[in-house]
């Protein structure tokens, strides 16, 4: 089977690398010259695990070529992104403007798989785009929705391991879509309608941003309140129903802290924790920065000169390169616009450079402040001693 993935992004990458490698044809399509020219020299722009092991197999097996525009085949797949506006509402262009791309090269009998985060209905919306186009596709091509479950860090082991929701827009697409991914996913598929898959990915991660929206108000208590709030949280999680995750600096990533807008823009009035949920994270990156800024302040007044800070972390979750809507990227923006006086030291692990911020290496950026502020909690992070001369702001839990 010959399949066309356009978007080679963190999701359609890897699921084309596992593909190819499992003896599919894949046809990588993506807009960014520098992303063909690297993946068709075996090089991942991901960095991840394994992958780019993985990928040299696939290129030099040649079941992975990538290339700038679709060409003919079984099946077609969007990976391509659904970016957030300027009003919170999700933008469906990349979607509807990869759909028309490949209009023209479907044939009855191809399967058309929608992999995209999108709001409730867009599946149907891009069916009834493609039979307007082509009416004599109706009832002759499979079309579905099956959206991603991965975390960054783990892209090999959960595009493979984890079970899968299938929604056709009816049974036999659902059944003809399952049967592809059965050839590369271990997991579970289940099959059902594209809207319930629709709103099974949104779901999932409104959920996810509310149980963090939970425990980063709980630090907030917790702080006004002098107690230990891990602490508190591993003793309350030892009830055999509780489960209070970690708190942090707010929420980041494509996922958790975008999705929910998809289910506020489609259902403004039916979604009120929802909605508060998303304050709540907010409002847990602009406390950080507040007390980023008292400290800095406090600091002054004590000894008659602006301190040196080191800020420990940029990616939104540990021990990954991802930036994407990461909470700790806009508080080093905030706090980098204060008085040059100030001298920021940027701290970056899983990174070698940044296009905004010169970075310096953590060891130097300890050894030099007067205050530390763990923004995220790598695994490097944690052999840093605990040092009573500095002010340490850990809103991530490097130190029990």
């Amino acid at each position: 089977m010959k399949a066309c993935f356009i978007g080679l992004g963190y999701i359609g990458l890897p699921t084309a690398i596992i593909a190819a490698n499992k003896g599919l044809e894949i046809i990588g399509v993506d807009i960014n010259p520098s992303i063909i020219e690297q993946t068709n020299r075996g090089v991942s722009h991901i960095a991840e695990d394994g992958l780019r092991e993985l990928l040299q197999k696939a290129v030099n097996s040649k079941n992975l070529t990538a290339c700038d525009a679709p060409v003919k085949a079984d099946a077609f797949f969007l990976f391509v992104p659904t970016p957030i506006n300027t009003q919170r509402k999700p933008d469906i262009g990349f979607v509807e403007a990869a759909t028309r791309s490949v209009i023209p090269l479907l044939e009855p009998g191809n399967l058309f798989v929608i992999e995209s985060t999108v709001p409730v209905g867009t599946t149907e919306q891009m069916a009834e785009l493609i039979f307007q186009e082509r009416p004599e596709l109706r009832n002759n091509i499979f079309i579905a929705y099956c959206p991603e479950r991965m975390i960054p860090g783990k892209a090999i082991y959960e595009l493979t391991h984890n079970d899968r929701v299938i929604g056709g827009i009816n049974d036999e697409s659902a059944t003809k879509a399952a049967e592809f991914y059965a050839k590369f996913v271990d997991g579970e598929i289940h099959t059902t309608n594209t809207r319930t898959a629709e709103m099974c990915k949104l779901v999932e991660n409104s959920f996810r941003d509310v149980q963090i929206a939970f425990a980063n108000e709980l630090s907030i208590i917790c702080h006004n309140a002098d107690i230990d709030v891990r602490n508190l949280i591993s003793l309350a999680n030892l009830h055999p129903r509780v489960n209070i995750l970690k708190p942090g600096c707010g929420v980041g990533g494509h996922c958790i802290a975008v999705d929910p807008y998809f289910l506020i823009s489609n259902f403004p009035d039916e979604t009120a924790l929802i909605q508060q949920a998303r304050k709540v994270n907010t409002h847990k990156t602009q406390w950080c920065i507040k007390k980023i800024k008292e400290s800095i302040n406090n600091f002054e007044r004590e000894h008659k000169r602006r301190p040196k800070v080191a800020m420990m972390g940029l990616a939104f979750k540990p021990d990954i390169d991802d930036l994407r809507e990461s909470p700790a990227i806009d508080i080093v923006s905030e706090i980098m616009k204060l008085s040059n006086n100030t001298e920021i030291m940027i701290s970056e692990p899983n990174l070698s450079k940044h296009r905004f911020f010169n970075l310096t290496d953590y060891n130097e950026s300890f050894r030099q402040a007067d205050i530390v502020v763990f923004l995220v909690a790598h695994t490097p992070f944690k052999t840093l001693p605990a040092d009573p001369s500095k002010i340490t702001l850990d809103f991530c839990g490097i130190h029990p």
